[in-house]
């Protein structure tokens, strides 16, 4: 059974009445808008160094979706996953990359072909997306020490966060 609370009936905490009242700050208003906003599945990335097919093209943008329980079930029954528990990570990161450059027939063969820093790459941004639901990360400029957050998804120009 859903249950659904009216405005007045909402706990006084709650960020969205806050916003709504225009007592809240930023962090609250944020939160309002993204508890607004639909269910985000699919995550563009660019790989760090990038698929290379066999005519020699390189793919570095591409996009993974959010992994479902089944995702994460099905390489578990897949023999070669249950002679090396460690090719779980290429079967489980075919399933949810969709698409590499131009490439979207995206399988196992395909994963094991990337160079070693593009699997670590979708390894952890895989991790974001499913177990954080963001692809940001904070990082500390080397220089001024100042902290900041950068979007792991990429799409800006060097510098750009």
């Amino acid at each position: 059974m859903r249950r659904v609370l009216s405005a007045s009936a909402r706990p006084s905490g709650d960020a969205s009445s806050a916003a709504s009242r225009g007592g809240a700050n930023d962090e609250e208003r944020t939160a309002a808008r993204e508890s607004r906003e639909t269910l985000r599945t699919e995550f563009p990335f660019e790989l760090p160094r990038g698929y290379v097919d066999d005519a020699g093209t390189v793919h570095r943008s591409g996009v993974m979706r959010l992994a479902t329980a089944r995702d994460e079930l099905i390489p578990l029954r897949d023999d070669r996953v249950r002679e090396n528990a460690a090719y779980l990570s290429v079967v489980l990161i075919a399933r949810v990359v969709s698409r590499i450059g131009t490439v979207d027939d995206i399988h196992p063969g395909v994963i094991e072909d990337l160079f070693a820093s593009d699997l670590a790459f979708l390894q952890d941004f895989y991790r974001r997306i499913n177990a954080e639901g963001h692809t940001r990360a904070a990082v500390t400029c080397p220089s001024c020490q100042e902290n900041f957050a950068v979007d792991l998804a990429g799409g800006g120009g060097p510098g750009e966060s």
